[in-house]
């Protein structure tokens, strides 16, 4: 039998966006297929480029940029997962209100049925915001999976909660999403 999945993954504009090369290299490994889609702010912490080279596939980046202007809304139609990680807290802000304003949040306002899971990553301060706390919140209720966040050493300094899961554990958390579909009888 095979398990393959293709996953379209999201990477927003944060210092955790490197750990998206792991993931990446990791879905690889496991035999699924991996599209990325990025956030301008994205592409300044790892390139496109590294994210072509590791998935094998182009990577969508801005809304003008491909001969295919709808190709954003192909990839998520083809995915079986559209897995955020990380997301920042404005990604997460703007996805729950429902605005679509750049190629990621298009992408998560045409996904259908496609399963949204999302692996926040900020600052601990941002991560008890009300607000976010809020569209955290506002996420599960509109269906998404919610990866949260660890407690540990952040990138600006600071010691708590806001740290995405490692890589190896997102692989983990996503294979059990299928699962549990499998064990309910249901198909993605």
């Amino acid at each position: 039998m095979n398990n393959s999945k293709h996953i379209l993954l999201g990477i927003t504009g944060g210092i955790a966006a490197y750990k998206s090369c792991e993931v990446v290299r990791l879905l690889k490994k496991a035999g699924h297929r991996v599209r990325v889609v990025m956030t301008p702010a994205a592409c300044e912490f790892v390139s496109p480029l590294t994210f072509q080279a590791l998935s094998g596939e182009p990577v969508l980046t801005d809304l003008g940029q491909n001969d295919n202007a709808m190709a954003h809304i192909q990839a998520v139609r083809q995915a079986d997962l559209l897995l955020l990680a990380p997301a920042t807290a404005n990604t997460i802000a703007k996805i729950a209100c429902g605005i679509a304003d750049n190629l990621l949040t298009t992408t998560v306002a045409a996904r259908g049925r496609c399963p949204l899971a999302v692996a926040p990553a900020m600052n601990v301060e941002m991560w008890y915001n009300p607000a976010n706390i809020r569209h955290i919140n506002q996420l599960q209720q509109d269906g998404a999976v919610l990866f949260l966040p660890d407690s540990g050493d952040l990138a600006c300094g600071e010691h708590g909660a806001g740290r995405m899961k490692e890589p190896a554990e997102l692989i983990d958390l996503i294979e059990d999403i299928w699962a549990e579909k499998s064990l309910a009888g249901k198909k993605c």
